[in-house]
């Protein structure tokens, strides 16, 4: 049977600089959900990248004396490197200078042009070079970029346009018979609200004060600006060709099921994106999922604010997998998640090193102590047996519902409450009284089983969040995979296996003043 296809995308990380925790989490979380969609049985196609072209990133390179392709190789190998030590699982790294894309793009800008859903004109207007847009008046909030806050300035220059306009009722529709196509519900509403029925004025898609971009080809002058070129990346990455000449890959994977996004970027994914595929006659994304933003101490990351928090940092002081874990974990599903040192230190030693860690050292070291790490079933079972095992698996079940709906951080909450369960099930059981009495040896040892088959399961379910902890705690116990289509089941561990006789410290507890010390050693370099 062949497995259905799922293909998940994020935002392309603007090369402008290096990426804050902020950027990085959305590529963790999509990173989590993929890993669990193939777990649980999707042939999985995932996709992130580097938007490289634009004013700023030509400003930028001017300002180090370098070429703007230089600049960009710099910033997206650095972004690539952390995607990388985030441990993201995609298929393919895409850039906005790929050969492949280029292509597509200036295809894709002459067929909308010759069908006459794009036109030449000028625009004259306010514009914010940050967030490289033009506003009306109208649009400013106390007189500054609605988007970033910034200063704007006036500005008139030739351009071409998307007729934008000519899509609006067939958008609503499309939106109205799809209630999923906007996620979350609120995010929908909001779209809905402030900038599809107020009406859709027609789009700039060209550009003649910078050089920096695709250019247009048969109007040099003009270069393809940033929403026909970043946002096309979808489809170009699979190899969708104008001509129908697609590659396998896009006739496989699309339309998309899920493009995983910023809140604040929706207008481009849920009213320029899908009016430019209308005007392809290009299937639309199957949804479009608006996350919420990681703040810190309240406020939005910025550079200019000097509150920014990068993830190789933080992974240097609390590992990879604490990092994912933090991120994953205190995102909720519609609100901003904040992110302190206080909370990170406290989600380490609570949740990980005493919750999580703990648990895994206190059950190998006692099956070392009392059965020279022999792990054997003897099904002298109680009636608290029994409830641990719905419980186990009834949170495997609540995991995966959870996932179905995007609720990562719901998801992960679930899996943690295995290893929660199992802590609590050790107080329960007291092995260590068992461990005295002569006749209670069997029971013992089926207790140790049971904790044992738990931490294997918790431990599976666990992969797709913190992949490096569980394929530690697995070789520890000298267990296997636990594949998501087993998960119903409680007693598949080999009876008779045996687990390390060293077990490692999985997280170990941290104390304020060693992390503050750490920081400031780094922060004085």
């Amino acid at each position: 049977m062949s497995k259905k296809p799922f293909y998940l995308t994020t935002a392309i990380a603007y090369t402008s600089g290096k990426p804050h925790i902020g950027n990085t989490y959305e590529a963790v979380l999509a990173d989590a959900i993929v890993r669990f969609k193939r777990e649980q049985g999707y042939d999985v196609r995932f996709q992130t990248g580097t938007d490289e072209h634009g004013q700023k990133v030509e400003i930028k390179a001017g300002e180090q004396g370098v070429t703007p392709k230089e600049f960009v190789d710099s910033v997206s190998g650095e972004i690539k490197k952390i995607w990388d030590l985030m441990g993201t699982s995609y298929d393919r790294f895409i850039r906005t200078t790929d050969e492949d894309h280029e292509k597509q793009v200036q295809k894709i800008f002459r067929k909308l042009y010759d069908q006459g859903d794009i036109y030449k004109d000028s625009y004259e207007g306010l514009y914010c070079t940050p967030c490289e847009s033009f506003w009306t008046e109208s649009q400013l909030v106390d007189g500054k970029c609605p988007d970033c806050g910034r200063e704007v300035a006036p500005a008139k220059e030739e351009a071409y346009f998307f007729r934008m306009s000519k899509y609006q009722d067939r958008l609503i529709k499309h939106i109205n018979e799809n209630p999923d196509f906007i996620q979350p519900e609120s995010r929908k509403n909001e779209m809905m609200k402030n900038f599809i029925e107020k009406g859709l004025q027609d789009l700039c898609v060209s550009r003649t004060s910078f050089k920096w971009g695709i250019p247009v080809d048969f109007d040099p002058d003009h270069v393809i600006y940033v929403w026909i070129d970043a946002l096309s990346n979808y489809i170009t990455g699979l190899g969708y060709d104008v001509d129908g000449n697609h590659d396998p890959l896009y006739e496989k994977y699309w339309p998309a099921n899920v493009h995983l996004i910023g809140k604040d970027i929706l207008r481009f994914h849920t009213i320029y994106w899908p009016t430019m595929l209308m005007a392809l006659d290009v299937p639309l994304p199957k949804q479009v999922f608006g996350h919420p933003w990681l703040l810190q101490d309240g406020g939005k990351m910025s550079k200019s604010k000097g509150n920014v928090i990068y993830a190789d940092d933080l992974a240097k002081y609390f590992g990879v997998d604490a990092v994912r874990y933090f991120v994953l974990h205190e995102m909720p599903f519609e609100n901003d998640g904040n992110i302190t040192w206080d909370l990170m230190l406290e989600r380490m030693n609570s949740d990980l090193a005493n919750t999580l860690g703990n648990l895994v050292n206190r059950t190998i070291s006692m099956s070392n102590k009392y059965f020279g790490g022999d792990v054997v079933n003897k099904g002298v079972d109680e009636d608290i047996d029994a409830e641990l095992k719905k419980t186990i698996l009834d949170a495997c079940k609540e995991a995966n519902d959870k996932m179905d709906h995007l609720r990562v951080a719901d998801s992960l909450s679930a899996v943690m409450s295995i290893f929660k369960r199992l802590n609590k099930y050790i107080d329960e059981t007291m092995p260590w009284a068992l461990a005295k009495e002569e006749d209670k040896q069997d029971r013992l040892a089926t207790v140790l089983y049971n904790l044992i088959e738990g931490i294997n399961i918790g431990a599976s379910m666990i992969k797709p969040f913190m992949p490096e902890t569980a394929d530690k705690i697995l070789s520890q116990i000298n267990a296997e995979f636990r594949s998501f289509d087993n998960m119903d089941e409680f007693g598949l561990y080999k009876s008779g296996s045996k687990v390390t006789d060293s077990p490692e410290i999985l997280f170990a507890r941290m104390k304020m003043d060693d992390l503050v010390a750490m920081v400031e050693a780094d922060t004085a370099e």
